[in-house]
């Protein structure tokens, strides 16, 4: 059993993600989960963004003309997100060394569903050969990449927490590993917990974003005079945006949550300032049965959130609406 959590104290667990290359062995075969669905925009950004000219990607007239009658997702979009597919296993990679090839075999289009399966081809110290397909909604092949990546050898931290409620994958019986998404309800033990990875850095391109997307035109938010006069190098960062950022720093634990039922108690700490980064931890305050839901339980959940230099920029108390493992839930209907 390979783990996602590692114990680093008494009821006090480390997440990390990614096998370490002494893990892996040629045959092994991989089921990458979540999927992503694409869309039209997701489209369009990246073939402006990377200059791409070609209109069959973006020009909806021009491409009811042409074979596919439809926007044709730009190839590289399909490439990078089944690579980034990957990294739950393979995230402990430091480069790509190669793509041997990078085959095509099915238009995408906005709308579509991609999945990632991925098998091991040769394992040579730190370097690691792959085969890695990706299939859509129908389960139809739409690409294949045999690629090869360079790990970091070294073995991940001691004290693994090998409970199976903390399993990274589980195996189907087709001997393939599919990766695994959170804890469920019955996972979730008072007093425990969790340290949360990856940490998230915040960038002032990304904080001016998030604020006019939200219709947040205070100056402070995205003027660059206004932040000079005040002596600082960049605008302010949206506090409602730095709740954003922890919430979701917390769903490697709490993947398999079915709604988020409310905060209380948010408190800000320390401004969030651009360049930051911030590392989240909750600890499991309460558990208890749904009255109305039986298919699901509640736990409610204290998080709080320090930046590099250790201050406290944010806590909170938040309850959840957690699937159970043996009752109704859509992961085995969805392949997950």
């Amino acid at each position: 059993m390979h783990t996602n959590f590692y114990a680093v104290g008494p009821g006090l667990y480390q997440e990390t993600f990614g096998l370490a290359p002494a893990h892996l062995q040629p045959g092994q075969r991989f089921v990458h989960r979540p999927g992503i669905t694409l869309s039209q925009q997701d489209n369009v950004d990246d073939a402006l963004d990377t200059v791409n000219s070609a209109m069959i990607h973006y020009d909806a007239r021009y491409a009811e003309q042409t074979t596919w009658k439809q926007p044709l997702m730009v190839s590289t979009v399909t490439l990078q997100r089944l690579i980034g597919m990957t990294s739950k296993t393979f995230g402990r990679r430091r480069r790509i060394v190669r793509f041997a090839s990078l085959g095509m075999k099915r238009p995408v289009f906005g709308g579509h569903t991609l999945y990632a399966e991925s098998e091991v081809l040769g394992v040579d110290g730190a370097l690691v050969s792959l085969r890695t397909t990706g299939l859509n909604q129908h389960d139809e092949v739409v690409a294949q990449i045999e690629w090869k990546i360079e790990m970091d050898p070294a073995l991940l931290p001691r004290d693994p927490a090998l409970e199976p409620r903390f399993a990274s994958h589980r195996q189907r019986d087709d001997g393939a590993w599919v990766e695994q998404v959170g804890l469920y309800f019955e996972d979730l033990q008072e007093g425990e917990t969790f340290i949360h990875w990856p940490r998230r850095s915040i960038t002032a391109h990304e904080a001016q974003r998030q604020a006019l997307r939200s219709l947040e035109i205070s100056p402070q938010f995205h003027d660059l005079e206004l932040a000079a006069s005040l002596s600082q190098a960049e605008p302010d960062v949206p506090q409602p945006w730095v709740l954003a950022i922890v919430t979701a720093l917390t769903t490697r634990t709490f993947g398999r949550v079915n709604a988020n039922l409310g905060w209380v108690d948010v408190e800000f700490g320390a401004d969030v300032q651009c360049g930051d980064t911030l590392e989240a931890r909750s600890t499991i305050r309460e558990v208890r049965n749904s009255a109305s839901r039986p298919n699901e339980g509640i736990a409610t959940v204290d998080t709080e959130a320090r930046n590099q230099r250790g201050e406290r920029v944010m806590s909170y108390t938040r309850t959840l609406l957690v699937y159970r493992r043996d009752a109704d839930n859509p992961y085995a209907a969805s392949g997950y």
